[in-house]
Parts: C-alpha cells; sequence; structure tokens
C-alpha cells in the first residue's frame, strides 16, 4: 500500500473512490525509491462522469454569492497554513524537493489563493459609451463553465493552485491532471482541502491515469471549452493543436531556455549569488531556471572564479535536511537525459570546470565553460543541475545569444546602469525579464507567461480572471431608435 495508504483513493465525480482502470501507478520516493502510495489510475469512463458531475455542480457554484467564493478561497488558505508542515513533507517526499524548495513553493501558491480570493468581487458589469444615442453599453464577464488543468510533476502543488485557485473563485469547477509523479501534492491533497473549506464535493476531480489509456479526453471531451497546461512545448503544442481543432481555448505554460546575461560592469558578486539560486534551485528542474548563463569576455574569467567556487560550497543529498541545497532529480530517466546531454556537450567541445557524480537519482553539480549555442545542451532545456557558460562579445553579442532560441520564457541581466539594462530588455524575445535578479521570480499580480514556443497566455492578477472568463458585450437602448429601412 505504501506509506501513505490515505491516498489510495482520489477525488472522483464528487466521492473519494479508486480508479476503474485495470492499472495501477506506483508512486515512489525520488531519493529512497520507497513505495509512497500504489494507485488504482482513473480510466475514459471516470473522467467523462467527473466532467458530468462538474458540469452540474458548477451551476450550483456559480449561482453562489461572491463572498461565499472568497470565505471559501480564505477558509482553504488557512487550511494550507495549518497543513504545511505536512505539505513540505509531502512536497519531499514525492517531487524530492528540498526543503528549502517545499517550503517556498507552498508560501508562493498561497500567496496565489491569496489574489484570486479578491477575484469573485471584481465579476462586476462594466460600463462603456456608445456612439449611438440613448444607448448604453455593459460589459459582463462570466465563468467559463469547467476548466481542464494540466500540471506538471516539478513545482507541483503551485502550478496547479495557480489554475485552480482563479479558475475556481471566477465561478468555474476544475478537472485537474496532475502528473502521476506528484498525484498528491499536485492534486489530491488541494482537492481535499478545498472541500474542507467550503467547496462542493465534485467541484474538482482529480485524474490519475494513463495517458496511453485515456488519450487526450481531457481536451476533447464536449464539456470544458478552456485548457489550462503547465509542461513541455512539444506537449504544449499537441494540446494546442487539438483545442484549436475544436475552437477551444488553451492556456500554455511552457518551457523555456532561459538566459542570464552579465554585462561587463555587473556587481559580479551579486551576479554569482543569482546565478547559484537561479540554475541550482530544485536541481534545475524549474521552467524559469537559468539555462545559460552569458557572460561578457571582459568579465567571464572572473566570472567563472567566483561562480565555480560557490558551486563547490553547495550541500547535496538528502532533502530532508534543513541545510541540503542540491537533493534526487525527479526519476532515473531524467537522471540519463541530462548525462547524454553533458556527455554530448563534452564530445562538441565543452569544458568540465566543476564535475559531478550521480548516485541514485541525487546528480551533484557540473559546471561547463566553452559552450556554445549550437551545442545541443544550450539548444534544448537541461532541466537538471547543469550550469553552462557562455562567452560574448559585448553587449550586441550577448542580446544576440538570448534570442538565438525558438524559446521566449524568462531572461535576466546583470549592469550597474538600470537604463542599460531596460534597453537591453526590451530587445529581448521573451514574456518576463529581470534587471539584477535571477530569472525564477513569479508574483501573484503580474502577468506570468512567454512567447514563441515558451507559450501563449498569462497567468497572475486580472490576467488570470481574462484566461477563465468569457465577455459579453450586453447593451440597451433607453429609446426608440431609427434605423435604415424599411
Amino acid at each position: 500500500m505504501g506509506v501513505y495508504p490515505q491516498w489510495g483513493k482520489i477525488p472522483l465525480a464528487g466521492e473519494w473512490r479508486r480508479g476503474s482502470s485495470e492499472f495501477h501507478y506506483e508512486n515512489r520516493n525520488p531519493y529512497t525509491n520507497e513505495l509512497i502510495i500504489r494507485m488504482s489510475l482513473a480510466n475514459k469512463m471516470d473522467i467523462n462522469q467527473a466532467f458530468i458531475v462538474a458540469d452540474r455542480v458548477q451551476k450550483e457554484w456559480n449561482r453562489t454569492s461572491p463572498e461565499r467564493k472568497r470565505d471559501v478561497l480564505l477558509a482553504a488558505i488557512r487550511l494550507f497554513e495549518e497543513r504545511k508542515d505536512e505539505l513540505v513533507n509531502l512536497l519531499i517526499e514525492e517531487s524530492g524537493s528540498t526543503r528549502q524548495k517545499a517550503n517556498l513553493e507552498v508560501d508562493m501558491a498561497v500567496r496565489y489563493i491569496h489574489e484570486a480570493s479578491t477575484f469573485p468581487l471584481m465579476m462586476k458589469k462594466e460600463q462603456l459609451a456608445s456612439i449611438i444615442p440613448n444607448k448604453k453599453n455593459y460589459i459582463t464577464r462570466s465563468a467559463v463553465g469547467v476548466v481542464s488543468v494540466i500540471t506538471p510533476w516539478n513545482f507541483p502543488f503551485n502550478l496547479a493552485i495557480r489554475s485552480v485557485a482563479p479558475a475556481l473563485a471566477a465561478g468555474n469547477a476544475v478537472i485537474l491532471k496532475p502528473d502521476n509523479q506528484t498525484a498528491i501534492t499536485g492534486g489530491s491533497f488541494i482537492s481535499k482541502v478545498f472541500e474542507d473549506a467550503g467547496a462542493p464535493k465534485g467541484l474538482i476531480s482529480v485524474i490519475v491515469a494513463d495517458l496511453a489509456e485515456i488519450g487526450d479526453l481531457l481536451v476533447e471531451h464536449s464539456i470544458p471549452q478552456v485548457i489550462s497546461f503547465t509542461g513541455s512545448s512539444k506537449a504544449g503544442k499537441h494540446i494546442a493543436s487539438v483545442a484549436g481543432r475544436l475552437l477551444k481555448k488553451a492556456t500554455l505554460e511552457l518551457g523555456g531556455n532561459n538566459a542570464m546575461v552579465v554585462l561587463e560592469d555587473a556587481d559580479l558578486n551579486q551576479a554569482v549569488a543569482a546565478a547559484i539560486i537561479g540554475k541550482f534551485l530544485h536541481q534545475g528542474q524549474i521552467c524559469m531556471s537559468i539555462n545559460r548563463i552569458i557572460v561578457d569576455k571582459k568579465v567571464v574569467r572572473e566570472f567563472v572564479e567566483k561562480f565555480t567556487a560557490s558551486v563547490r560550497k553547495l550541500k547535496v543529498g538528502d532533502p530532508k535536511d534543513n541545510e541540503t541545497n542540491i537533493g534526487p532529480m525527479i526519476n532515473e530517466h531524467q537522471v540519463k537525459k541530462v548525462k547524454h546531454l553533458i556527455n554530448k556537450s563534452i564530445d562538441e567541445g565543452a569544458a568540465v570546470i566543476v564535475e559531478g557524480s550521480v548516485e541514485g537519482n541525487t546528480m551533484s553539480p557540473w559546471v561547463l565553460t566553452n559552450v556554445t549555442n549550437q551545442m545541443s545542451i544550450a539548444k534544448e532545456e537541461i532541466f537538471g543541475p547543469v550550469a553552462i557558460i557562455l562567452e560574448a562579445n559585448g553587449e550586441d553579442d550577448a542580446m544576440h545569444l538570448v534570442n538565438d532560441t525558438p524559446y521566449g520564457l524568462v531572461g535576466a541581466v546583470f549592469t550597474k546602469d538600470i537604463e542599460r539594462g531596460m534597453a537591453f530588455a526590451e530587445n529581448i524575445q521573451c514574456g518576463m525579464f529581470h534587471i539584477n535578479d535571477m530569472t525564477i521570480n513569479s508574483e501573484p499580480f503580474v502577468p506570468f507567461g512567454g512567447e514563441k514556443d515558451s507559450g501563449l497566455g498569462r497567468h497572475g492578477g486580472t490576467w488570470s480572471i481574462d484566461e477563465f472568463t468569457s465577455v459579453k458585450w450586453v447593451s440597451i437602448q433607453k429609446e426608440d431608435r431609427k434605423y435604415l429601412f424599411p
């Protein structure tokens, strides 16, 4: 049964039960390989029932007063805070999060719920002027109905909450499909807390399933009209194509090949500090992680010396240890993928400055220099504790290197000249950019999202309301109007 038998059932169509599939999934601790829970998977019949119930419950939820919706969200915040230690430990055991990262993730997600708790009172009609005499124009917002939310394993709790909380706040129901590897922290735990906070049963169903069995049903089913997906660009493009064919709205937060640039006038100590956490937080398994560190050739030698000295101080090991900076990667497949990229880059001419090692699923950090934008490791999202350093021949070359990628999620630059940094930011093709800070930033009231292969749409603040609501124009003709004919 595993060490958490209480999570053997999942919330499906208003009740906690086992999935109906003949297949099972063994959820294991990526550091110890200990069995967390053996779960019966859901099948297409379960998903269909979940959508039908969600459609019915949503109509009731949508009629609930804004104040009541807000109260449920605020109650959920209190419960998440009360159960924070339990959730942190689950994140450590299920996703391989270090204790440092797990605490950060919970705090970040709770801030998203705080922001979403203001949304129910913002669902008001807005009056606009009219060019027609004696006419009043109103813009109304309404819930879209049922939203399919599909989330990954790396920040499972936060990335689910980021869509679930605003979707519920706007009056929608949610069918939540977390990655199977983080089905508890990215799914069942969330549903349980919202139920305990007063959300009606069936408002959130959690799907733990084999994609080979369920296919594209979460997108193709007739009930959901909005799909919120966070994951790889390859999977996101597929979801976009299916949704587009059915004229459904897809909000996609996808991969990144994020660059942090260090110009010749940068504060190198601060740049190194930012690069360390921006690269190695959660073993580099974050969509916003620094994939490429681009350093002006005038300061590259000094930067590398300072950076490698800091890398060697990082503590690698048990994620339960409060002092651990780098814990396990999510699974053996991910370790092998990253090791392949390292070996390939070395064959292509990269130089090893810090050589890591692998024990189980835990990889200690690597630092590679002499990397070019043409190498595979600079083209692909690494998603591992490997720092690669590219040399730039001045600011224009650095700018070219940053943009020379099909991705456009987030970037950063270090310079003592803020106006220079602003000009640099304006020329970078990405959805988010930070001056004198790392690439990993997330705030609940600013727009979060990417350009190019990094996605469509935005999360955060009123941008989340836009994603999960439908806008309607309603006009009122106050006096009889003269028409062109008859």
